[in-house]
């Protein structure tokens, strides 16, 4: 390697080491420059290269650059100087100032407290000038109460007394005639009152709700259709009637079936049964009793959502479901010719807006005009309120609500206004003109005393009353009559008929026992 190569090279490895250096310190001395580096074994001069020239351009470049990085550390250390004097300035400035806000609100708060002193000085002096003339006044009262007892002769609660009888005597009458004058009024107004409650509450308990009474009607396709429903020999319609236990009538007209029961539930599951049997088109006995139960489910689906239509239209969303489907037997009911879904619903709005009016419980007048009539589609010994109350036991109904039932017919002593109001909210759904009809419920009850005559006996599986009770149909369980017990069967039931019941005309009773085998081939 020539001198020239080595010169360069350690000239440049120290002027980078003395620029690293730079940026830490802030002043260099000039004895820290590199000295030129010296051979170790003497070299060959060069040709042409001026090593001198070199040597001292290279240290003149160094020590410029020196000098500059000192100034530039200088001129950046003055600039931080006069910064943080700046900034010193600045916080001092800033400290002074809130120095003497606070100064200013101590001062303000030091004023305030002085006139707080004064005032309750003031406020301390008022009081007690007060005290001394309250006192003042008291031995004044006392003096002139003594003096007038001596000038009267009376103690105080004496001439009390005295005043006031005087006062009583003379106002008697007065008092007596705006007594009675308030009394007047009072009726009156009391009458008004209750008219037009009575008026709004019938108003609001109208409904739209339409009953059907003792007659169906299932339209038929064609005559095709009523062939088959006869059967052979009128086979499938003696079926019919006796599984449906309804009279079926084809005469009136040509395109319908009539079927008319005074069990509207009964009438309801007929109707369906045909009705399935028409769109099936393969009517027989087998299909007839097939369809007849599951027909009869169905009308227990529909019961249950006519109750819980029911209970939604008059408010109430938590009932349970036994009960719900108890209420929807409402819809197959009647009551002296009245819907029972129908007065439910009249009734239960008449009593809601009369407890509204009077301030009644409003929640437990709903409840007990709601279930008020419930024994009535329930089977069991006693009257329906019996019934009913008996039945809402069973579901922890609260004893308030249990009452309005029990005390709606004046059973018992009324508990409580809730029950009042119940009362005459049946009351009033009830004597409407037009509500009820007595014949209708009559007849009713003739035609469930006429299927009851026939039950009573052990060899009866069931009864219909049909034709309007004017026949009473009886079938007979074969295991337990032969046909030979028949005629006696039939004369027992008609006599106690005839002994225990009263009725227009005559009552035609048939007995029917019937025997049949099945096999099922697999």
């Amino acid at each position: 390697m020539s001198i020239l190569s080595i010169f360069k090279s350690g000239l440049f490895r120290s002027a980078s080491s003395e620029k690293s250096k730079s940026e830490v310190k802030t002043s260099v001395s000039p004895r820290e420059l590199p000295e030129p580096i010296k051979a170790s074994a003497p070299v060959a001069p060069v040709a042409n290269v001026d090593t001198a020239a070199i040597i001292a351009a290279a240290t003149a470049t160094a020590q410029a650059q020196a000098r500059e990085i000192i100034i530039s550390a200088k001129d950046e250390a003055f600039k931080v100087k006069d910064q943080a004097i700046k900034d010193a300035r600045i916080q001092l400035e800033d400290i002074e100032a809130r120095a003497k806000v606070l100064a200013q609100k101590q001062h303000a708060i030091t004023t305030l407290e002085e006139d707080l002193k004064k005032e309750r000085a003031a406020i301390e002096q008022t009081q007690k000038q007060a005290d001394d003339m309250k006192a003042k006044i008291s031995d004044q009262a006392d003096a002139m109460v003594e003096k007038l007892e001596k000038i009267a002769s009376l103690t105080t609660e004496e001439a009390k007394k005295e005043i006031l009888a005087q006062i009583e005597k003379k106002s008697a009458g007065e008092i007596a005639r705006i007594v009675k004058e308030t009394e007047e009024k009072a009726k009156i107004e009391a009458e008004d009152l209750a008219r037009e409650i009575l008026v709004e509450s019938m108003r609001a308990g109208a409904t739209d709700y339409v009953a059907e009474y003792t007659i169906s009607t299932v339209p038929i396709p064609d005559e095709e259709t009523k062939g088959r429903i006869i059967g052979k020999d009128g086979r499938n319609i003696r079926i019919f009637e006796k599984v449906s236990g309804c009279d079926v009538s084809m005469d009136d007209a040509p395109d319908e079936v009539k079927l008319s029961s005074f069990d509207p539930v009964r009438r309801e599951i007929a109707r369906l049964t045909l009705i399935h049997l028409i769109k099936d088109g393969r009517i027989h006995p087998a299909r007839i009793e097939e369809y007849f139960e599951r027909s009869k489910r169905d009308v227990e689906q529909i019961m249950f959502q006519e109750g819980q239509k029911l209970c939604h239209a008059v408010g109430v969303y938590n009932m349970n479901r036994d009960i719900i489907q108890v209420l929807g037997r409402f819809k197959f009911r009647t009551s002296y010719g009245q819907n029972m879904i129908s007065h439910t619903l009249e009734e239960t709005r008449i009593g809601i807006r009369i407890a509204g009016e009077v301030g009644a419980n409003i929640d437990t007048v709903r409840m007990g005009c709601l279930l008020h009539d419930i024994g009535k589609v329930l089977e069991g010994e006693g009257n329906h309120v019996e019934l009913g109350v008996q039945f809402l036991k069973k579901f922890n109904i609260a004893q308030n609500i249990i009452d309005c039932v029990a005390q709606h017919h004046e059973d018992e002593e009324f508990s409580s206004n809730e029950a009042v109001l119940v009362y005459i909210a049946d009351a009033i759904s009830g004597s409407r003109p037009g509500a009820r009809h007595e014949n209708t419920e009559e007849y009713g009850k003739r035609i469930r005393q006429l299927e009851e005559v026939a039950r009573k006996h052990p060899e009866v599986d069931d009864a219909y009353a049909i034709s309007a009770g004017r026949e009473i149909r009886v079938i007979v369980n074969p295991s337990k009559a032969g046909d030979d017990q028949l005629i006696i069967l039939a004369q027992a039931i008609r006599d106690e008929i005839r002994d225990t019941m009263t009725f227009p005309g005559s009552v035609k009773v048939n007995v029917i026992r019937e025997t049949r085998a099945s096999e099922i081939a697999h």
